[in-house]
């Protein structure tokens, strides 16, 4: 699906377009500066020296395949090249044969993604957005021949600073029941159809109201050493809001309203499950008296919840308590982006709390496989999320 990442990385002063930026994968390919190029090293792991002299130590798995993965290289290209390549090489016409040469199949729309006809989709701000951070450029919609899972094809959404909400009302029978769906991406993109508007589709012909969030990425200034963007967090602290306003006008149960994530998404997941007391922003309006409270929460293959040269434990920004809501944890034990150990660190403090939790661990199954049907069982998660809706009261058994 992706070939093997190289490690030929060329110096700053030297970039040559078949491997510059290769080395930038996993969560750390939005943070790094324009002074920041890594010296690619054998084995599995490479130091990034950053322009004020400290270092980050990064780690990237030869074995895996994950779209996610190419994406997250070819981003670096892409998004960020006014702030790194440009101030590099200084010649537009060798950024873009780097874009040609290095990455082939990449395309991209310059237009900010709508949803398809018949949802409405709405600002989640009322004007300016609370801490805004610049971005390298226009929203556009990337797709690349090399972005396959299942056969299918798949886009990322770039450069979203104007955060929106897309509501997919439900088809037949109305259960009451809503999810936000938060999309992954390693906070530099979004995943808008894999993690995004095919699992609304499979929500509303369950009879459950989907609301979709475009939350603002990249987020340049992630905070260290788990790579997280309290941007997003207050992109869905605000949202959560906004669907419990509007719970009576769109035929919603204001306490059956949960949230659903993959990826950086399934962060944000345990980030709104446990960051709900309190407002991240100054409030705007009515909606943000409202509660942000998850009634329930499902992330799949999370990311940013620990950090292994922190030693298994928990993210400290990830405060669970008893109060935080049922969750249900999806994870393969070969991802190689975001690793297993994401979920069995969040499920432990979970059930040391007193939460109900419930988790399902597969062999294999790799990162980034959305609800997709392949061979892999993991795939077959939403029959268990369903059943588990019901076990837990939000919808009939």
């Amino acid at each position: 699906m992706v070939e093997q990442v190289r490690h030929d990385v060329a110096r700053a002063d030297s970039i040559d377009a078949n491997s510059m930026l290769d080395v930038l994968d996993g969560e750390h390919a939005g943070q790094l500066g324009k002074s920041t190029l890594g010296r690619a090293v054998s084995g599995d792991r490479w130091k990034a020296e950053k322009a004020d002299g400290q270092s980050e130590v990064c780690r990237r798995k030869t074995s895996n395949n994950s779209p996610f993965l190419f994406f997250r290289k070819s981003l670096c290209l892409t998004a960020y090249a006014q702030s790194f390549i440009c101030t590099i090489v200084m010649k537009p016409l060798i950024f873009a044969l780097c874009v040609v040469f290095t990455f082939g199949g990449l395309r991209a729309q310059t237009n900010v993604w709508q949803s398809s006809p018949g949802h409405m989709q709405v600002p989640i701000w009322p004007g300016a957005v609370p801490d805004a951070q610049p971005v390298p450029g226009p929203e556009a919609v990337l797709s690349s021949t090399n972005w396959v899972v299942a056969g299918k094809p798949f886009v990322f959404v770039v450069n979203v600073s104007q955060p929106t909400m897309t509501v997919y009302s439900p088809k037949g029978t109305n259960t009451g029941v809503a999810v936000v769906v938060f999309p992954g991406g390693g906070y530099n993109a979004l995943a808008m159809d894999l993690e995004g508007t095919e699992i609304c589709d499979w929500l509303t012909s369950r009879g459950i109201t989907a609301a979709l969030l475009k939350y603002r990425v990249p987020t340049k200034l992630k905070v260290w050493p788990y790579s997280e963007s309290p941007q997003a967090l207050e992109d869905a602290q605000r949202t959560l809001g906004l669907v419990r306003f509007h719970a009576a006008e769109w035929h919603i149960n204001p306490h059956k309203i949960g949230v659903v994530g993959f990826s950086a998404g399934g962060r944000m997941v345990a980030a709104i499950s446990t960051h709900f007391d309190k407002r991240s922003y100054l409030a705007v309006d009515a909606a943000d008296k409202e509660s942000c409270r998850p009634d329930f929460a499902i992330a799949c293959y999370p990311g940013h919840l620990w950090n292994e040269d922190k030693g298994f434990v928990l993210n400290p920004n990830v405060p669970v308590t008893s109060n935080t809501p049922p969750t249900f944890l999806l994870h393969a034990e070969d991802d190689h982006v975001d690793d297993v150990e994401q979920s069995l660190v969040y499920y432990i403090a979970l059930k040391k709390a007193g939460v109900l939790v419930e988790m399902h661990l597969y062999a294999q199954g790799g990162h980034a496989f959305g609800l997709r049907p392949t061979r892999f069982p993991a795939t077959r998660w939403p029959q268990l999320v369903e059943t588990w809706l019901g076990t837990i009261g939000m919808i009939s058994e």
